[in-house]
This record gives structure tokens, C-alpha cells and sequence, in this order.
């Protein structure tokens, strides 16, 4: 049975980690193991992911870099990248082995729901639902009709571990979209998928933000990123947590 390894980048997390944790410890089957890549946090976040069994693995700041370094880490063919503020079904181990059996499928993540304590933001789950297909029509439309999608963080997004590393692997500086790139380029080995099983996640931008500066956030930055302007993007896409 193919290993499989949940990666978790974290920074200053301690608010997230219990809820993700309670979670992550009920995934039945277990996966082959739960490796924290943390970026220099200097809350509770490193005692709450060794208390709870995981393997922590310190890294210098930036997704792009963690998922690399996680991924280098890692001791399963299968990789998932989990964020500390999306809670998994209970089934997705087995979700993701049935998902990749399937040589055609080079990467994959699942859809997300947006929630918070009070409410569903449906409005921005649909736009995190389309972008899925138009980001890449519009911007790489000869990869579109190859099979590309853009998948981000919040779809806990998985694939073969050889495969990410023969691709190169995310942009080691990236601090945000760093997702787009690496569907683009594993784009080369197969397919990339939105399945229909659903992963919820925290709202937290949102209520910071309110929708409609959040939406016109995601969009600015998308389309920053999609003309080539990547130098500067964190600046655009501030941090919350």
C-alpha cells in the first residue's frame, strides 16, 4: 500500500493547530506520517505539533520554500499539503491513493467550502470554485486544454512525490501563489483536478478583510500573477492570522 505523507507549513499557528489536529488525528486510515514545516514561529505552534506526534522540521520562511523542503522531507510516494486552517475529511488518505491510481492524474486537491464560527461564505467559495477554470483559460489557455487548472492552498493539494521533485518542485521564492506555479508545472507528467470531495476552511482573510476586499485581493493578485508581475505579490496579500 502507498505511503503517504501530510505536510503542514505553518507560521505562528497556534490558533488553528488544535482544531487541525483534533482532525487530522481522527483520518482513518492514518497516513504514513504528519511533518510540520515551520518557518520561524514564535507562538505555541512547534510544542502544540510535537505534543500532538507530528515530526517538525524547522525551515526559513515562505510556502514556496517549505513545501520543497517538506516534500524533500517526506518518507511517502504520495504527498498532501495541508494548511492549519482546512480541516480534511476523515476518509482522505483513501481519497487521495483512489484519486492518484490514476496514472493521468499528475496533481490534485479537493474543493473547498469557506467558513467561519457564524457563517458559510458561499459568494467567495464560488469565485474559489470558478477560478479553478478561468485563471488558466485566460492566462495559459494551451495548458488548459491540455488538462491544467489552478488549484491554491485551500485545496489540500496532492501528488507524487517523484513527480514534484522531477518538475523542480514549488518556486523557492514565492511567498504567495506558489500553488499556480507548481500546477503549471506538473502540468507536464499529467492532469491536474479539482475532485468533488469537499475540505472546509477558515474564513479568516474574509472577516479580516470583508468580502468584497478579499475578492478584489484574490483577483488582483491572480491576475499580477498571471501577466508575469510576481516580484512584489506578498506585498498585495497580507498576512492573517
Amino acid at each position: 500500500m502507498t505511503g503517504l505523507s501530510i505536510i503542514i507549513p505553518m507560521l505562528n499557528e497556534e490558533r488553528a493547530l488544535p482544531a487541525l489536529i483534533h482532525h487530522v488525528s481522527a483520518l482513518e486510515p492514518a497516513p504514513l506520517e504528519i511533518v510540520a514545516m515551520d518557518g520561524g514561529s514564535d507562538d505555541a505552534s512547534v510544542n502544540l505539533a510535537k505534543a500532538a506526534g507530528w515530526r517538525v522540521v524547522s525551515t526559513k520562511a515562505g510556502r514556496g520554500r517549505q513545501i520543497n523542503a517538506g516534500v524533500e522531507a517526506a518518507r511517502g510516494d504520495l504527498v498532501v499539503v495541508l494548511h492549519a486552517d482546512t480541516v480534511p475529511p476523515q476518509d482522505m488518505v483513501a481519497v487521495v491513493r483512489q484519486t492518484l491510481a490514476d496514472a493521468k492524474i499528475a496533481l490534485a486537491g479537493f474543493t473547498p467550502i469557506i467558513r467561519g464560527p457564524d457563517k458559510t461564505r458561499w459568494g467567495t467559495t464560488l469565485h474559489n470554485w470558478a477560478k479553478t477554470w478561468y485563471a488558466p483559460l485566460l492566462f495559459r489557455p494551451h495548458l488548459f486544454f491540455k488538462g491544467a487548472r489552478l488549484l491554491f492552498g485551500d485545496h489540500a493539494m496532492f501528488f507524487r512525490r517523484s513527480q514534484f521533485i522531477a518538475s523542480g518542485g514549488c518556486d523557492p521564492e514565492a511567498m504567495v501563489m506558489e500553488e499556480a506555479d507548481l500546477c503549471i508545472r506538473l502540468t507536464r507528467f499529467g492532469r491536474v483536478r479539482m475532485i468533488r470531495r469537499t475540505v472546509e476552511t477558515s474564513d479568516r482573510r474574509i472577516a479580516e478583510w470583508g468580502a468584497i476586499k478579499a475578492n478584489w485581493i484574490y483577483l488582483k493578485v491572480g491576475f499580477m500573477w498571471g501577466i508575469g508581475a510576481r516580484q512584489r505579490l506578498h506585498r498585495h496579500y497580507p498576512d492573517i492570522r
